[in-house]
């Protein structure tokens, strides 16, 4: 019998440690990583001329990024590896991928889509000046290319990679503004009890914060961040926002890192066909997956933030879940199939409830996207103001996303609505008086990123 081809999208977490359980199961997994190098955003390895230490690169995350690693070097022999590669679309059982040497259609009897997640945006006027960078952006700046995104960057938002990105900026020397959270303190009070199903999570992030407050940078939560002030040629100037006793401020700087936690990459996962569902505590959509990591759609699961968003810990915990479920299904035994499932599971079961205090303590800010201006950009690569995108909202019944982006070209740039779709939503639910669930949500498009104009075929 022919040995079953199976398909990892992704080399960082979740797909490692999925690659890892298929080959100790004797199955040499396909590994498509757009990547050049393994490791994923969380653990994105530095280019190979530099030599700088996984603790100053990682911090507390050292020792787990340098297993992950010492992991897939291990695996190499045992797997296809394709790196620089892009899974563009699914069809008809079938991986569609580009790279350098041209284009191929990898047909599949289990395909895992390990995609990860980006920055989850929220529009401020201003935010299309030169200078402005999503907090993953200023992360990849730092490990792969040593370097701060500006001389003195103020970071807005709200999450753990706020803290997080701040802190690897101020170990690196950087000259960080201030660290402004749209988060009310009440609001990570009330969410203690779930955040202490991983103390060790919670206090990381407690250190965070008192050693930014120790360098004497301003550290302020509750605020509501008012515009980016600057200029098309002169690019980021200052940050301007209202503290939460209404006072307002202004914090110069000639850029600014801002994120509002995580949006799952879900684009392959639409295309596959899968089903989604609402999370109304996160108001965002996730693909349907069951807590092995199936979807909706034979043959095709899902694991790590581009399904749940559960941390670099828990894609890693998903992907063997997944690889699990891709051997049963395949019908390969797994010596104590059960007994693994079932610890996985609940460290699952841990993670999940940290990540709901994570959804409690720090709220998807939704008021701002009703309070912006007429005049500020909400998609930036069409130039799409949101004074625009309501008045098509309103004027023409479009009240449905899809509907809204035929009639003002949202979220038909570049990104594909990576950046702008669910801020965009929010601002149509407002306009039109309807649930943001009702608003519904772009549908993926093939290519899922810009491809090069090239006809050559390379073989499977």
């Amino acid at each position: 019998m022919a040995e079953p081809r199976v398909i990892v999208v992704g080399a960082g977490p979740a797909g490692v440690r999925a690659a890892e359980a298929l080959c100790a199961a004797g199955i040499r997994p396909i590994v498509i990583d757009e990547g050049r190098r393994d490791g994923g955003q969380i653990y994105r390895r530095q280019p190979e001329n530099f030599t700088r230490s996984y603790a100053t690169l990682y911090g507390s995350e050292a020792t787990r990024a340098q297993s992950l690693h010492r992991c897939f070097d291990a695996l190499r022999e045992r797997i296809d590896y394709r790196p620089d590669t892009l899974a563009w679309n699914v069809s008809e059982g079938h991986l569609h991928v580009a790279s350098r040497h041209g284009t191929s259609r990898l047909q599949y009897d289990a395909l895992l889509i390990c995609a990860g997640a980006t920055d989850r945006l929220m529009p401020l006027k201003g935010w299309q000046y030169a200078g402005t960078y999503s907090l993953g952006a200023a992360q990849i700046a730092l490990k792969s290319q040593a370097c701060a995104i500006g001389g003195k960057v103020v970071f807005v938002g709200t999450g753990p990679l706020l803290y997080l990105v701040a802190m690897q900026y101020l170990k690196a020397g950087a000259n960080i503004a201030a660290v402004l959270d749209t988060s009310r303190l009440r609001d990570q009070i009330a969410a203690l009890p779930q955040l202490l199903a991983r103390p060790a999570l919670l206090w990381n992030g407690l250190r965070f914060i008192a050693m930014l407050r120790r360098a004497g940078v301003p550290v302020l939560s509750g605020v509501t961040p008012l515009e980016i002030e600057g200029s098309a040629d002169d690019g980021v100037q200052a940050l301007r926002i209202r503290d939460r006793r209404g006072v307002e401020r202004r914090y110069a700087g000639d850029a600014v890192a801002m994120g509002y936690h995580l949006r799952p990459e879900t684009q392959l996962a639409d295309l596959a066909r899968c089903e989604f569902r609402f999370d109304a505590a996160g108001r965002q959509w996730f693909p349907q997956v069951s807590e092995d990591g199936r979807s909706s759609v034979p043959g095709v699961y899902l694991a790590g933030d581009g399904a749940r968003i559960l941390g670099a810990d828990g894609a890693e915990n998903a992907g063997r879940l997944a690889a699990l479920a891709i051997l049963q299904d395949l019908g390969r035994p797994v010596p104590d199939h059960e007994q693994r499932r079932s610890a996985l599971l609940g460290i699952r079961y841990t993670m999940e409830r940290f990540r709901q205090g994570l959804v409690r303590a720090f709220p998807w800010p939704k008021q701002q996207a009703a309070d912006l201006p007429d005049e500020a950009l909400v998609c930036r690569c069409e130039c799409i103001s949101a004074g625009e995108l309501r008045r098509v909202a309103t004027e023409f019944g479009a009240s449905e996303a899809n509907r809204a982006k035929a009639f003002s070209r949202v979220g038909m740039g570049r990104c594909q609505g990576r950046y702008c779709a669910q801020a965009g939503a929010e601002v149509i639910a407002h306009a039109c008086g309807v649930p943001l669930e009702q608003v519904g949500r772009l549908r993926g498009q093939a290519p899922v990123k810009p491809l090069s104009i090239q006809t050559r075929e390379e073989p499977q």
